[in-house]
This record gives structure tokens, sequence and C-alpha cells, in this order.
């Protein structure tokens, strides 16, 4: 949900970005680096590579 500039966000709203942001996963280096090895290897598909990962297609 975008806002215009300049509107304020709720106290809710506030609350729900903070918990996404807090319950992201962040990857270091060489995670993101096992994961493209692991795609380059060919073993499994690409979508079930990232089915396992739990991460999108497109991010991969």
């Amino acid at each position: 949900m975008r806002q215009k500039p300049g509107t304020k966000q709720s106290h809710g709203e506030k609350i729900v970005k903070d918990i996404r942001r807090a319950t992201r996963k962040q990857y270091s280096a060489e995670e993101k680096i096992r994961i493209v090895l692991d795609g380059l290897k060919g073993e499994d598909s690409i979508a079930e590579l990232c089915r396992h990962e739990g991460i999108a297609e497109s991010l991969y």
C-alpha cells in the first residue's frame, strides 16, 4: 500500500511494516554463493531449488 507524500502512517501500519522488516531473511554472501552454485550444478531444477530455499524464482 503506497501513501502520498506527506501523509502519516497509522500506528497499525507502522507495526506491520516493522514486523515485515524484522522477519525478512537476510542472506550472507556465502549463502548467496552456495545457492547460485547449487543452481549451476543442475541436480535440481531452479524452481525446486528456490522452493527449498524459500526464495522467489525472480530473485534467483
